[in-house]
């Protein structure tokens, strides 16, 4: 077993803070990855404050992670020493179902093991984050890191870049489509990025007036602030897709009514209640509610090529790891511009 250290939260309303466990020694097919920074999701949030349950503590959070590889496993084909490698939401899945067959383990209908607040395939065996000194991973759910991009903008590719990318992808968004970005956050700044590179024209919908400027040097073409009724009034049926970047209580049915005949309104934010749909909003133009969850490894190692290619990273502020208890708060907030990551050799 390999001592580790970590910063965990102890229960749901509990500070994070310093932690020792053990990660197992790596198989045949592991790799060990030295972490050298972890972003910090507002899903890291939702779960260390039990706000999702079914919480399991303590809880090392962090599934946006890159690193180093410092030891392969004897059947270790994919990695070497030294090389930088990337592991996002989950470490592994049943690899029989539908889903995992078809690339899309995401949605693995058997048993996925989530980076963190979740188990092994022992369903007992709990997984432990990114917020770290290092981690043990399958080569097959072990991403290749570019080498152009800097390491801490990297980071939140790994959910925040997929999360965007994947529905972006899935419903052809591109060139000659009116899209909308609901929300500048983590996720919204990087859909604002992916789109605008797809070609798409970007108009991105906020409750805060300040972030007009931001949006606009991410590749909106527009910004509207969405407190004001008439403004979003006055793009009804305008949108042929809408991405709802939202993880906070928010009516959605305002921007469905934005939706063009048979558009589609995606959501990837997680608020923590209910939302409430009036059917009209959706049976009157034939569109469509959708959601989408992350990706796969071979969409997410697409995601990680296109962005090198690009030159797409997420904006980051680097933190000590001593700050991780400040920045939920500032996330919380909204302050941040646009992800937070910490710099691991803090711990």
């Amino acid at each position: 077993m390999l001592p580790t250290r970590g910063y965990a939260a102890k229960g749901p309303t509990a500070p994070l803070e310093p932690f020792d466990f053990e990660r197992r020694d790596p198989g045949p097919r592991d790799v060990l990855i030295e972490i050298l920074y972890c972003g910090i999701c507002h899903s890291d949030i939702h779960q260390a404050r039990d706000e999702w349950g079914g919480a399991i503590f303590p809880m090392v959070p962090g599934h946006e992670i890159v690193g180093r590889v410092t030891r392969v496993g004897p059947e270790v084909k994919r990695f070497t020493v030294g090389d930088l490698a990337g592991v996002g939401c989950f470490v592994d899945s049943c690899r029989t179902c539908e889903s995992c067959q078809a690339g899309l383990e995401q949605y693995c209908e058997g048993h996925i093991t989530w980076t963190y607040n979740g188990t092994e395939k022992d369903g007992k065996t709990p997984t432990y984050g990114g917020y770290s000194t290092q981690i043990v991973v399958d080569e097959n759910y072990t991403l290749k890191i570019p080498t152009n991009l800097p390491l801490p903008n990297v980071a939140p590719l790994l959910c925040a870049g997929i999360t965007t990318y994947s529905p972006l992808k899935h419903f052809k968004v591109g060139s000659g489509q009116r899209i909308a970005v609901v929300g500048l956050g983590g996720l919204g700044h990087m859909a604002v990025k992916l789109a605008a590179s797809m070609g798409a024209e970007v108009v991105v919908l906020s409750t805060s007036k300040i972030k007009e400027q931001d949006a606009r040097r991410l590749g909106a073409q527009d910004f509207v602030v969405s407190l004001d009724p008439k403004n979003l009034d006055a793009l009804a049926n305008r949108f042929d897709f809408i991405l709802d970047t939202v993880s906070a209580p928010h009516d959605v049915n305002a921007y469905l009514n934005l939706l063009r005949r048979d558009g589609v309104l995606a959501l990837v934010g997680a608020p923590p209640k209910p939302m409430a749909i009036q059917a009209f909003s959706l049976i009157l133009k034939r569109r469509t509610l959708a959601g989408s969850v992350i990706g796969g490894i071979r969409e997410t190692q697409e995601m990680l090529n296109y962005c090198a290619q690009q030159n797409i990273g997420s904006d980051v502020e680097v933190i000590p790891i001593q700050q991780v208890n400040e920045a939920y708060e500032r996330t919380i907030k909204g302050d941040v511009r646009y992800r937070f990551v910490i710099d691991m050799k803090t711990l």
